[in-house]
């Protein structure tokens, strides 16, 4: 489903200072000539030159450079898709800093979703046109595994009855580990073979991917300050690992703008692409049989309601920013995604003009994060989806999930 649009011609503007003009001037910053010429011939981008892109004041020639390769990639498409998440339960046994979602069992706000619950809103997601159901949660300390391969046999079950194929991409890393632990196969399997046989029952039930959450920073330094008791790199890295073995293509996060620096940041980048080379040298090998990342999202910290509120969380440059940077390290990222939940639809428009080229979909319920005071109910229409994409002076295109 594309559909073009014409760019109407705006309004004169007014003459801007000469001086005004010599310092906003893009390409100021000659250091950034030797990177310019690394991404036109499509070399791989060290460290040291990830912290120029953070530090220059050039940031015209940083998201020049991103949308050239955005533009190499894609051209002038730019992908939404139809689809409706699905919190099976906010109850976790963590109690990361920077989260305002979980609860405690018996907590005021607290839930869990029955089996009638999820049939009701794969109904409503049918009836929507959604292709995708998006399901994640906290870690319930109490629910049986069971529950879990019998809500993704629900989706598709009812799905099927209505004469759908929804997809369902579910449960984060984190949440893996913990089917391990309460499945009893975590230890008594060994950490790796428990992760597989979890990955391997959830797959049997219609499981289709795994999204990407839960990654945060790879920095054990910020790891064990923000979020311990949560898994580390490591583990999160095997998780996806053992989903791309088992034909599984899986998603990568990375959570910016708390106590990380940038340089963690890029080490976060660099573990990624590393892990892709991996995957993809795989796939090659068996002729296509083996899953692969698909997209890198950068999400925003929103310190609101969460134990890190007295930090400032990071401004729309810095978001502009680091999408930009994570196209330009992100070299075998096929995409780059400007999540319109937590970068609000204007942003995501300018971050498909400097690196993205996805900016999710319909969406409806979210109560993970809220921007600005929003409600959990955070829907936008196709036709909303689509003038965004074309405002942005691109080529709106539906994709299903894979």
């Amino acid at each position: 489903m594309e559909r073009e649009s014409g760019a109407d011609s705006g309004p004169t503007m007014p003459r801007m200072p000469a001086t005004l003009i010599a310092t906003a001037a893009p390409g100021i910053d000659s250091r950034l000539d030797a990177i310019r010429a690394k991404v036109e011939a499509g070399e791989r981008l060290s460290l040291d030159e990830g912290e120029l892109l953070y530090a220059t004041p050039d940031i015209w020639t940083v998201c020049e450079l991103a949308n050239s390769v955005r533009r190499k990639l894609h051209g002038d498409i730019a992908y939404y898709n139809i689809n409706r998440h699905l919190n099976y339960s906010n109850v976790c046994a963590l109690s990361c800093k920077f989260c305002e979602f979980y609860r405690k069992k018996d907590e005021e706000g607290s839930y869990t979703r029955d089996m009638a619950y999820v049939r009701e809103e794969v109904r409503k997601a049918v009836e929507g046109g959604a292709t995708e159901v998006h399901s994640v949660g906290g870690l319930h300390p109490y629910l049986p595994f069971s529950y879990y391969t019998d809500l993704v046999r629900t989706i598709k079950e009812t799905a099927r009855e209505l004469g759908s194929d929804l997809h369902v991409k579910a449960f984060t890393a984190v949440e893996i580990v913990h089917l391990a632990k309460i499945a009893k196969g975590y230890k008594q399997a060994g950490r790796g073979s428990g992760i597989r046989w979890v990955l391997k029952e959830l797959k049997a039930a219609g499981l289709g991917s795994l999204p990407g959450g839960g990654a945060e920073v790879f920095d054990d330094r910020v790891h064990d300050e923000a979020y311990k008791g949560k898994i580390r790199s490591d583990v999160w890295l095997d998780v996806h690992r053992a989903a791309h073995e088992l034909g599984l293509n899986t998603n990568a996060t990375i959570l910016y703008g708390h106590i990380e620096e940038r340089r963690e940041r890029l080490v976060h980048m660099d573990m990624l692409r590393r892990a892709q080379d991996e995957a993809l040298a795989r796939k090659s090998a068996a002729a296509g049989e083996f899953g692969q990342f698909q997209t890198i999202i950068p999400l925003p910290f929103f310190p609101d309601g969460s134990d890190l509120e007295h930090l400032p969380g990071p401004a729309g440059l810095e978001n502009l920013r680091t999408l930009a940077i994570c196209r330009l390290m992100l070299d075998n990222f096929p995409h780059v995604k400007a999540f319109w939940i937590m970068q609000t639809l204007a942003m995501a428009q300018l971050m498909l003009q400097n690196g993205a080229d996805d900016i999710d979909g319909t969406v409806v319920w979210y109560d993970i994060t809220k921007v600005g005071g929003s409600s959990t109910h955070q829907e936008v229409t196709i036709a909303t989806l689509q003038k965004a994409i074309r405002e942005a002076g691109f080529r709106p295109v539906e994709r299903d999930t894979l």
